[in-house]
This record gives structure tokens, sequence and C-alpha cells, in this order.
């Protein structure tokens, strides 16, 4: 209820005790709601067959949701401000449960959160804060290992900081693990970025090329 605001009776029992009857399902949520703490204004309020969370509640996951769409859409961080890097690097949402209702809203703020923190790295990168962006870009790859944007925000920050080198080492250690992992190459979008390209290198590489360029 504290992630939808507002439930109907019947699906938020069957959503909360999907292994019984219907009636027997209801029943238990009716002594769940009079077993709650009383208090003004009440926790939950009731509309018809719907069931409402109380306005006074304060949910976090709402402010990584907003949070998160507020970066995604261009609106955060402001050129000088506090990048909201603590609320997007926390953890998953209620980690160790396993129930069908969690695994869904986990898995789109999981999604939510790694849009975010790409958007975040990229908007600090061009605002000149490149420490920062690296942190977001980090936070990223952390996440989800595989996940290509990621990798290309810690590239375009150490390309942004000048440290060629560094980046050329970033794309060979991700290309190794995509071959690993999956056997597949980065796209050719992220190869671009290079100011030496995959295939000139592999050339470089074996003529010595590659430690003449780079000491």
């Amino acid at each position: 209820m504290a992630l939808r605001g507002r439930v109907c009776r019947t699906v938020l029992a069957g959503t909360l005790w999907p292994e019984v009857t219907e009636e027997h399902a209801r029943g238990s949520l009716r002594t769940t709601l009079w077993k709650l703490p009383r208090g003004e204004p009440p926790l939950i309020g009731c509309c018809g067959d719907s069931l409402l969370i109380t306005p006074a509640l304060h949910v976090d996951v709402h402010d990584l949701t907003h949070t998160a769409l507020d970066v995604v859409e261009g609106c955060s961080p402001p050129p000088h401000g506090e990048p909201p890097l603590g609320l997007l690097t926390g953890e998953d949402l209620l980690p160790g449960w396993d129930e069908d209702w969690v695994l869904v809203e986990r898995e789109r703020l999981r999604q939510l959160r790694l849009h975010a923190l790409d958007a975040l790295a990229e908007a600090l990168t061009r605002a000149g804060r490149r420490a920062l962006a690296m942190e977001a870009a980090w936070a990223s790859v952390r996440a989800e290992p595989l996940r290509e944007s990621a990798h290309r925000a810690v590239i375009a920050a150490h390309l942004a900081e000048g440290n060629v080198c560094e980046a050329v080492r970033h794309y060979d250690a991700f290309r190794r693990l995509l071959n690993e992992e999956l056997g597949v190459e980065p796209s050719a979008e992220l190869g671009r970025m290079l100011p030496v390209r995959p295939s000139a290198r592999s050339t470089a590489r074996r003529g010595g090329g590659l430690r003449r360029c780079f000491g």
C-alpha cells in the first residue's frame, strides 16, 4: 500500500495471501487492519472497497522515484548543487523478500535507478564535475556489470579528464567481460568513443605500437 497509495481490498488480499481462498484472504486482511496501531489520522483509510494510505506517511521509495525521474528528465542536478548520489546508490527494495509483487517492483525501481545513475554521470561530466561523474558511473557498473551504458559513462568521464589510457584500459576490461560472460562484443558506438579504434589497437599491440603510444 505504501508503494501504490490506494488499493482495492480484493486485490490487496489476493496479493498478500495468494495461496488461500478469496474469503479467507479477505478475512486475514480484516484481521491485519484491526491490529494496526490506532492514531489520528489513521494509517489506513477506507473509501468504498478501496484502502488508502495516509498522506502523512513518508515513503522513501517515492523520494527515490521522484529524484530518479527528475534526473532522467534533466531537472537535476543543478550546476553546482549536491547531486543525489546517496539516494540513488541505496539498497534494492526489500532485500531478501521473494514474493512476486516485490520482485516486480524491485526490478522496476532497479531499472529506474540505473537509468538515473547513467544520466547523472553524463550530466556531471558535462558540468565538469568529473570525480562525481565517475562515482555515479561506477555505482551503475556495480549494480549491473554487463550494462554497456554504465561503462560508456565511465569511459566518457575518463576521456573528459584527458585520461585516454584509463579509458582504453576500461574498454578492454569490459570487452573481455562481455566475451567471457556472453560471447559478444561491445557495440560499435562504444568503440568509436576511443581515439584509437579497437582494431587499430590490436594491430598496434602485435607490432609494439601500443607501448609507444601509451608508454
